[in-house]
């Protein structure tokens, strides 16, 4: 019965990663159904352990579960990707922060060379690209920082906006708008100047709701 339970509960944290991580790559859309039966044939565990993962899931405000009928994607209204872009502002700030006064110079060096990525993208007019170095700066600066608590919570609110930052990496212009505000972040890092990345972290955020407010009444 004990075996039974963890191979329950190992299943359960099987799916809900799996499914975390089709999330995050915009693999699922929101509003998409999400069939139990189906999920257990493909992660290959008991339907027990993907009913567990989808609560755990609604828990953390990424899936929708509708009496009677199932669970679905979450849809993220544009006034909820604003609230959650507000409360990813403080938390990357401070990021930003602490990864200026802890980042050695191996990590500078990997940050300076992101740079230079981020701007080969938008020379060359590939948003999707640019969208994923996008992905890879912040998740960066966060490891850099070291921060475990803001680590996790900016993972499940990164997880929620995926649709919206793909969206606007698409936007006319809006490649080469946040490319500035990506270099800042990078360069007051690179200076370890505490106060300016956190204040350059803020202000790229700061543009981000801009965008998305644009983008909702599009």
């Amino acid at each position: 019965m004990t075996t039974l339970s963890r191979a329950g509960a190992a299943g359960a944290r099987l799916a809900a990663e799996a499914l975390r991580s089709s999330l995050a790559r915009g693999d699922l859309a929101p509003g998409q159904r999400l069939v139990e039966g189906d999920l257990a044939k493909q992660y290959g565990i008991t339907r027990t352990s993907v009913r567990a993962a989808l609560i755990d899931l609604a828990a953390e405000g990424l899936v929708e579960r509708i009496p009677n009928r199932g669970a679905r994607v979450r849809v993220i209204t544009v006034d909820e990707a604003v609230a959650i872009t507000e409360c990813r502002m403080v938390l990357e700030g401070l990021c930003a922060a602490r990864a200026a006064r802890l980042a050695t110079d191996e990590q500078i060096a990997s940050l300076l060379e992101l740079a230079d990525q981020l701007r080969d993208a938008v020379a060359a007019g590939e948003p999707l690209r640019y969208s994923e170095l996008n992905r890879t700066l912040h998740r960066r600066v966060v490891e850099i920082a070291a921060q475990p608590v803001a680590d996790e919570v900016l993972d499940r609110l990164n997880a929620q906006l995926v649709r919206y930052q793909f969206r606007l990496s698409l936007r006319p212009g809006r490649p080469k708008e946040s490319l500035g505000e990506h270099v800042a972040i990078i360069e007051a890092i690179a200076r370890r100047d505490e106060a300016a990345a956190e204040a350059a972290a803020r202000a790229h955020l700061a543009s981000v709701i801009e965008a998305l407010k644009q983008a909702g009444s599009d």
